[in-house]
This record gives C-alpha cells, sequence and structure tokens, in this order.
C-alpha cells in the first residue's frame, strides 16, 4: 500500500508537490487529508506558452506519419535492423 502511494507522487511529474517519505509523517498526512483537517497543496500554475506547447503538440502528431511516409521501404527496413542490432547489443 505504502509503495502505491508513493508512486503515486511520481506519476503527477515534477508539478506536484511532494508528499514525506517518512512513514508516521505520511499516515499522519493521509488521515489529515481523508478528515478534511488539511487541504491538498495544488500545483503551482504552468509558466509554458499555451500557443507554442499547442504548435509543438502539432508538430509531433504530424512528424511520425510524415517521415514514414517519405522514406522508401528499403530505407525503412535499414533504419529498423539498425535499431534491433542496437537493442541487442
Amino acid at each position: 500500500m505504502l509503495d502505491r502511494i508513493r508512486r503515486i507522487d511520481y506519476i503527477g511529474g515534477m508539478n506536484k508537490p511532494k508528499r514525506p517519505r517518512d512513514t508516521n509523517q505520511l499516515a499522519k498526512s493521509i488521515v489529515e487529508l481523508a478528515t478534511g483537517q488539511a487541504k491538498e497543496p495544488t500545483p503551482p500554475a504552468s509558466t509554458k506558452n499555451p500557443a507554442a506547447v499547442a504548435l509543438g503538440r502539432l508538430g509531433g502528431l504530424k512528424g511520425g506519419k510524415a517521415r514514414a511516409k517519405a522514406l522508401s521501404p528499403k530505407r525503412r527496413s535499414e533504419i529498423a535492423k539498425k535499431a534491433a542490432k542496437k537493442r541487442w547489443e
């Protein structure tokens, strides 16, 4: 159970506030959150430009398909063989 709670801290990424590592302090904070004595800390606001994020995502969505379309089947096969060789080294 404790491992699951710690794992949740890593899922949120770097913006999520950290919980105590000490077992007793962690238990105390969970009880306080459950009983309403303490509130869940809010993560800091993102400083990223939303327009830049949208533009980067748009390019990322197109990138792989466009590259695959531009490559010949022979070249794609060469790339795949090279990648498999590196994985098995």
